[in-house]
């Protein structure tokens, strides 16, 4: 596929946001390729705005599960044993025939009526809940400007990664998950938003730290559970270090030691409030513990120490600094855009508005070639905003399934590839997908004005001959959809 160029308007909105909407006027694109990074600052400054809709807290979300939980085990304790049905005697040689009759008439005086279709199923709360939150996160990514905080939320989002395939309380606490530990915490430190997540009741439940139990503590003495390490592991490989960074095997037990009693508060527990973060001190295992050669106390100010020494560690900072350039600028980033990116962080104290700023405020940031394949959610949120259509909560989540990438469903704790690669054996599907929303779009008339808006002057010669050639208005737009200025960034 050809490296497209791009002018700045469209590469500030391609690479670092959501793309162009149908309403803006030359004007508006106009105004952002003057100044690219300003708009872009503008924007990454802005205050957060709570999302619409009915959302509720995690706390709120577990308790409807929980309560939907209760009453299927009530249905299923009232209903009868189900009674034992006698043997059955062994059959005859001969066993008596039943008389045969004749089937009834069909009546002839017209055709039988067809049986009524069943009312349609009312969803479950836990299912509204749900509903809920996809619509609200596809509507916020739907609204005219950049879309650089959306981007970053998603960012975000899947470098703390939970998925609700767990099912249970992370499938009905995914969506507040993010709006209390990445949305509320954009604007802040970037230790800040590690202690969240790793507090939150998602997160604990996902990686199975809820569960996990000191093998000297007052529980790990009774019970027959033990240790879980994995979200000790996936902090320090995923979250902050990053890998091969110096840690061993015996640090990442270590730390697990440290996490130990960190859980969800249960109902009717006197000692917590229900479905939010406890720490339980019969699980925790006793003692002070030794991580990366240093030691920590004993009891939950413990850990919140060590995720604090994490934060700054310098290896977290030139993970995270690595993983902003790969997602926003090329997957192999010149180690000068890193370096610099990696400078902020440090001098910021973590302070992830500063992060960033200094990542757009690099020459590189907007003089890269556009060698980033747009994911799937960047890309179907495009097609939704460059069309004009109506965010539809079914339309975005058919098209995300099939191309790899659906809601809060991660397939490891890795999150998804932030790589270009991993999702060019989509691309097939794609075209599919954008014949289907061109279609739903309705519009009329040559194509190319739309595709003049969606790729900008710098449209190649040979995109504008497939589009102005195509057979059909409908097969032209799809094409330009489809084409390396729309699909890269």
């Amino acid at each position: 596929m050809a490296i497209p160029r791009l002018d700045p308007a469209r590469l500030a909105l391609a690479r670092f946001g959501l793309g162009i909407s149908a309403g803006q006027s030359q004007a508006d694109l106009n105004a952002i390729a003057r100044d690219p990074r300003g708009a872009l600052i503008a924007d990454l400054t802005a205050p957060e705005r709570p999302l619409a809709g009915d959302l509720k807290t995690s706390d709120e979300a577990g308790a409807i599960l929980r309560a939907i939980q209760a009453e299927r085990q009530q249905a299923r304790a009232a209903q009868p044993p189900v009674a034992q049905s006698p043997v059955a005697p062994p059959p005859t040689a001969n066993p008596p025939q039943p008389a045969t009759t004749s089937p009834a008439p069909a009546a002839t005086t017209g055709a039988v009526p067809a049986p009524a279709a069943p009312p349609p199923v009312a969803p479950t709360p836990l299912e509204s809940l749900i509903r809920a939150e996809f619509t609200a996160r596809y509507l916020r990514a739907c609204e005219p400007g950049l879309g650089l905080r959306e981007r970053l939320v998603w960012f975000w989002s899947n470098h703390f990664c939970i998925s609700m395939d767990k099912g249970g309380m992370v499938r009905a606490m995914a969506g507040a998950y993010e709006r209390e530990t990445i949305r509320r915490h954009l604007d802040g430190s970037f230790a800040s938003m590690l202690m969240a997540s790793a507090r939150h009741p998602a997160m604990l439940i996902y990686l199975d730290n809820a569960r996990s139990i000191g093998p000297n503590s007052p529980a790990g003495k009774r019970q027959n559970r033990g240790l879980n390490e994995n979200l000790a592991r996936e902090i320090l490989e995923l979250h902050t270090l990053g890998v091969r960074t110096g840690y061993s095997q015996d640090d990442v037990t270590a730390f697990a030691h440290v996490l130990t009693g960190w859980t969800m508060g249960s109902p009717g527990d006197p000692d917590a409030v229900p479905f939010r973060f406890r720490f339980n001190p019969r699980t925790h295992e006793p003692g002070a513990k030794t991580v990366l050669g240093k030691s920590y106390p004993e009891g939950e100010e413990g850990g919140l120490r060590l995720l604090g020494d994490l934060a700054r560690h310098p290896a977290t900072a030139r993970h995270v600094a690595t993983k902003l350039a790969s997602h926003f600028i090329a997957d192999n980033p010149p180690a000068g855009v890193v370096a610099k990116v990696e400078q902020a962080f440090v001098a910021t104290d973590g302070n992830l508005p500063a992060t960033m700023r200094a990542l757009i405020e690099t020459p590189e940031a907007l003089d890269m070639p556009a060698t980033k394949l747009r994911q799937p959610f960047e890309w179907v949120v495009a097609l939704h905003r460059g069309l004009g259509l109506s965010p539809d909560l079914q339309r975005f989540q058919r098209a995300l399934t099939v191309l790899g990438q659906p809601t809060w469903r991660v397939p490891s704790p890795q999150g998804f590839a932030i790589e270009s690669a991993p999702w060019m054996d989509g691309l097939v599907q794609r075209v599919d997908i954008a014949h289907l929303f061109v279609r739903a779009a309705q519009i009329g008339g040559s194509p190319v004005p739309i595709a003049e808006l969606l790729l900008g002057p710098d449209m190649s010669p040979e995109t504008r001959e497939a589009i102005q050639r195509a057979e059909t208005p409908q097969q032209g737009l799809t094409l330009a959809l489809m084409s390396p200025e729309f699909l890269r960034r």
